[in-house]
């Protein structure tokens, strides 16, 4: 990888990189034909409670009413599961995950042990088919790519990827959290989940405080308690905290920390709630047994400072540097018109969920995306040069799938009537303020565009409430179809493969060999294994909870996988499994074995069947030359493998054979 990386930057540095910026002909410019294709991650859109045509006719979203005014629109569904990888490929292959592959995420295969994913779902090499932006350019159109799943590691020969994201390329550099390490029990309560996709880094961790030693005298003299001191190491780089109490009232009263590389220099120096300025910072990549320097910038927030010294800080990286761009140079070019990338809110899992002060960093951070996102719309379409741009933004996925908002703010939520109807309407308000902040983006695409230029806005998948979280593994425990210990110190699962006949793993699969799943994972035959493969069956169609309530609602063989869920049936469990809208399966195991609980988070979409769950609903918008005015395209969702082959007539490109989509309506 690292030889790799050091190929493309000298490739991109020489005559290639000459070229990529190169101003077209103006008369060659008038004459192509474009599209800039927004398609914001999480977009939830519908008839009922997010009506943004509605909100749009109201004057809340001014840009969307133009492209109302100016275009068709309409409503699509997301495809099982529902979720990002799947639906993002469905999006831009215009056929669905039996023929495009991307069944999920974290994907397990036949011959790969199930301990490790084989295959990413965020990696363009998890496509079985090319997506749109490889026809386009052997089309001979110029494209960029601006935080696309899927995109990465980069597919484009002579366009632009900047940061795909979670595609195993380049180094991306997650934001941080450090929180003291006490008696380990919040570190336990997460377990996986303070890993990025729970097997991943941590973005978590959980440093211990002790009396600061080796201070410049200058820093710690001005604490009126023993000030205290913690190493915080993210990427190869410590930063110190001194901790220290300015406050001459005769009690122990911490309320600043002070913070630096060396302890002689301070960086910065905070109360709870401030954020330093951007500062430069040298992080290491470590590629099997080398490293990469990468020279780049990051802020520090104090969420939380308590008096007796309990911290937890945020560090978040800036997110685009050469390494997660192709061409390298590329990042430079875009940084100078955007400063520092802040791609979007928190992380997955979700690390601002935990404490209340954790609510106003994520709206920081979701207002800093915004806003960084907007500035870039400008440099892709004047700087580089490009026929095809396609953007995408993962706050409002993260946003509706948080703890703060979704499920105080939909009627179908249990959750509803815990907030009065005034702490309701300031939930509404910052949703309606990110769903604007995406109409200034949009507003800023329509004011930089040309009039050749075929304006986009689409998304992969809506949110519903999450109400409780279903542990299957839990419940396989219980029937000694599993077996697990768990790590007493980070509260990680243990699994004994060689003893496990059945478990659950993300998002919607079920694996089951009755002489258990150690080992290269191949499908299991004879009377046995579909004598426990129906136990299997019958002990999650009976699950119910306290109130008599049956989560599953669908439960799929491997083997009809393809004509009944449109997944590839190479890459799926045993048994595929759909839950019930406020309802979600939950990978992790406890001691306790319980089998549901109410979970942080407030919003979920993985493993729902969208037919008529308006939640998981999506916009789609489209305007440009021969696109039909003020088109509505009807109350009734489209397939999301439809917009494709839409955006290809508009461009008067040939379809691949296999898309399954149709074009749509939209044309004069």
């Amino acid at each position: 990888m690292l030889k790799g990386l050091t190929v493309l930057i000298l490739l991109t540095a020489g005559i290639l990189g000459l070229t990529y910026f190169a101003a077209p002909k103006k008369n060659q410019q008038s004459l192509q034909p474009k599209v800039y294709w927004f398609i914001p991650d999480g977009m939830r859109a519908e008839p009922g409670l997010f009506n943004i045509y509605k909100w749009a006719e109201e004057g809340k979203l001014p840009n969307i009413k133009k492209m109302i005014d100016g275009g068709s629109y309409g409503y699509a569904r997301p495809n099982f599961p529902s979720h990002t990888p799947t639906n993002f490929a469905t999006l831009l292959t215009g056929t669905y995950p039996d023929v495009h592959g991307v069944n999920d995420g974290p994907m397990r295969a036949i011959g790969k042990p199930l301990d490790k994913v084989a295959i990413g779902g965020f990696s363009s090499v998890a496509k079985k088919v090319p997506p749109i932006w490889t026809t386009l350019e052997q089309a001979g159109m110029t494209v960029a790519l601006l935080s696309i799943p899927g995109s990465t590691p980069p597919e484009l020969q002579k366009g632009f990827t900047f940061r795909g994201r979670w595609g195993g390329w380049g180094a991306d550099f997650h934001a941080l959290n450090f929180e003291t390490k006490g008696n380990l029990n919040q570190r336990i309560l997460q377990g996986r989940g303070a890993r990025l996709f729970y097997f991943g880094p941590e973005l978590t961790q959980y440093p211990e405080t002790k009396p600061a030693d080796g201070w410049a005298s200058s820093l710690a003299e001005g604490s009126f308690s023993p000030p205290l001191e913690m190493a915080m190491t993210g990427w190869g780089k410590t930063v110190y905290g001194l901790i220290i109490d300015s406050t001459d009232d005769s009690a122990t009263n911490y309320d600043q920390i002070i913070f630096s590389f060396d302890k002689k220099e301070k960086i910065a120096q905070m109360k709870q709630g401030g954020q330093s300025d951007w500062l430069p910072i040298q992080l290491q990549w470590k590629v099997k047994d080398s490293s990469l320097n990468v020279d780049t910038r990051f802020n520090i927030t104090v969420i939380k400072l308590d008096k007796d010294g309990f911290f937890r800080v945020r560090f978040f990286y800036n997110n685009l540097n050469k390494y997660v761009a192709s061409p390298a140079e590329a990042a430079d070019k875009l940084l100078e018109k955007t400063g520092p990338m802040v791609d979007f809110a928190d992380n997955f899992p979700p690390q601002l969920i935990f404490y209340p002060e954790d609510k106003g960093v994520f709206l920081k951070e979701a207002q800093a995306s915004l806003e960084w996102h907007k500035s870039a719309v400008k440099p892709l379409i004047k700087d580089f040069n490009s026929q095809i741009i396609l953007h995408d933004i993962y706050t409002p996925n993260q946003m509706l799938t948080s703890r703060w908002w979704l499920g105080y703010i939909d009627p179908n939520s249990k959750r509803y009537n815990d907030v009065s109807d005034e702490e309701r309407q300031k939930l509404w308000e910052e949703v309606m303020g990110m769903y604007q902040g995406l109409d200034k983006i949009i507003g800023e695409i329509i004011d930089n565009a040309d009039k050749n230029t075929y304006i986009v806005l689409s998304s992969d998948h809506g949110a519903v409430p999450l109400d409780r979280s279903v542990y299957l593994n839990n419940l396989f425990a219980k029937k000694g179809w599993l077996k697990f210990t768990t790590d007493k110190q980070t509260g990680e699962p243990i699994i004994d493969w060689k003893n496990t006949k059945a478990m659950y793993l993300k998002m919607a699969h079920v694996y089951i060999n009755p002489n258990g799943l150690v080992g290269d994972y191949q499908r299991a035959q004879g009377d046995e294994y579909e004598k426990l493969r129906d136990q299997v069956i019958s002990v999650l169609s009976e699950l119910q909870d306290e109130n008599g309530v049956k989560p599953v609602v669908e439960i799929v063989k491997w083997e009809n996988a393809k004509d009944y869920m449109r997944l590839a049936p190479d890459r799926v469990g045993d048994l595929v499994i759909a839950n019930r809208p406020g309802y979600g399966w939950n990978e992790e195991m406890t001691d306790d074995l319980k089998l549901f609980d109410t979970p942080l988070i407030a919003g979920y979409k993985q493993a729902i069947k969208s037919d008529d769950v308006q939640g998981m609903w999506t916009p789609f918008m489209i305007m440009g030359p021969g696109i039909k005015k003020n088109n509505f395209l009807g109350d009734k969702p489209f397939e999301l493998i439809d917009e494709y082959p839409t955006i290809m007539k508009a461009l008067k490109q040939n379809i691949p054979d296999f898309v399954r989509g149709k074009a749509m309506d939209v044309f004069n």
